[in-house]
């Protein structure tokens, strides 16, 4: 049985995503945030030494690392639906965006989201990662332009993974000038797995300070 160590308003919620589609067997263990430093707590670091999440715990391994577990468990656990073929001709492709969330995405869409609930950023640090934001969103605009998923015509991984990225700025209003990139994430939230996610996991995204 697989574990799933998953932190509320976590990037956890993808790995419970990813199994609830894929069929794949897993048993969550929850952990709450400190109320405080909005932290993980102790407990999690008792797993891993970084007390990150996701963390799983499979095949006698304790994983870290978002796209590294989603590509491990739809290649090894599942009846690799959510994936795509070594020979397709979109493999390379898919491998691209499954990583390009929290490769070339991460930094600037995760520190400008946390930015207002720690009173913004030194001016010229917020218009360099807000410039990169919005470029990251205009490559995604265009991407998506007549299409439902990021490669090969179906539902996968890759958009389990970039969908998380997308939350916030969806709650930032960020998606309104961008029709392509806003019906895909609308699309993508409507799906029952993703429904089913946000029943056992809690909401994804941390509650903004009032």
């Amino acid at each position: 049985m697989i574990k799933l160590h998953h932190l509320e308003f976590s990037r956890s919620s993808r790995i419970i995503w990813l199994c609830e589609e894929g069929g794949i067997e897993y048993e969550m263990i929850r952990y709450a945030r400190d109320p405080a430093t909005r932290r993980s707590p102790p407990e999690l670091g008792e797993i891993h030494r970084l007390a990150k999440a996701p963390t799983v715990e499979v095949d006698g391994h304790v994983m870290v690392e978002s796209a590294a577990i989603i590509e491990y468990l739809v290649e090894r656990h599942s009846d690799g639906a959510l994936g795509v073929p070594v020979d397709h001709p979109e493999r390379a492709k898919y491998l691209e965006w499954l990583h390009f969330a929290e490769g070339t995405m991460g930094m600037s869409f995760i520190i400008t989201g946390i930015a207002p609930m720690v009173g913004g950023l030194p001016d010229l640090l917020g218009g360099f990662l807000n410039a990169e934001v919005a470029k990251l969103l205009d490559h995604l605009e265009i991407e998506l332009e007549g299409k439902d998923f990021l490669v090969a015509d179906k539902f996968t991984g890759a958009d389990i993974n970039l969908h998380y990225m997308l939350e916030g700025r969806a709650a930032l209003g960020q998606l309104d000038s961008r029709p392509n990139c806003k019906r895909y994430f609308e699309t993508l939230a409507a799906r029952p797995g993703y429904q089913k996610t946000v029943e056992l996991g809690g909401p994804v995204l941390l509650p903004r300070p009032r």
